[in-house]
């Protein structure tokens, strides 16, 4: 019998898969229990538009990620530090305060999480730091550091 699981089931599948269950598996645990439906017409065309709906705001969300990265392309954030002087940053430069600095100078809200610093920024001058956008997608920002 073929049904449609509502919730994931461990060693037997995730949510919103169609399975193969034994017709006493699925009346006498899963229906009762309400972790599957039965797969008949009208579940399966509510599955199919959660899927095609599903797939519509993931094509958005990277059509958006990738105007993002785009406009990161053309801009520079600069932050200011305070340095010795052969250069040497006190502390280092997070990934918070990337986030921050470009908000504050280019109204582009980027969470800090997706700021991927392969190692910590203790040095002044010019630098190029990826940012996770989307699946398959990565933006790149070129910071300034300068002295305070």
């Amino acid at each position: 019998m073929k049904v449609i699981l509502t919730q994931d089931i461990k060693g037997v599948g995730r949510k919103n898969e169609v399975i193969n269950a034994s017709e006493g598996y699925a009346r006498n645990f899963l229906f009762p229990r309400k972790l599957a439906v039965e797969a008949n017409a009208e579940n399966m065309n509510k599955l199919n538009s959660q899927n095609e709906a599903k797939q519509y705001r993931k094509d958005v969300e990277k059509e958006n990620a990738k105007q993002i990265a785009e406009k990161l392309k053309k801009i520079e954030v600069r932050i200011q530090v305070q340095a010795g002087e052969n250069g040497k940053i006190f502390g280092s430069v997070s990934a918070k305060e990337i986030a921050e600095a470009l908000e504050k100078q280019h109204k582009i809200q980027i969470d800090k999480k997706k700021i991927d610093l392969k190692e910590t920024i203790k040095m002044l001058g010019q630098q190029t730091v990826d940012v996770k956008l989307f699946e398959g997608v990565v933006g790149k920002i070129r910071l300034n550091i300068i002295s305070a």
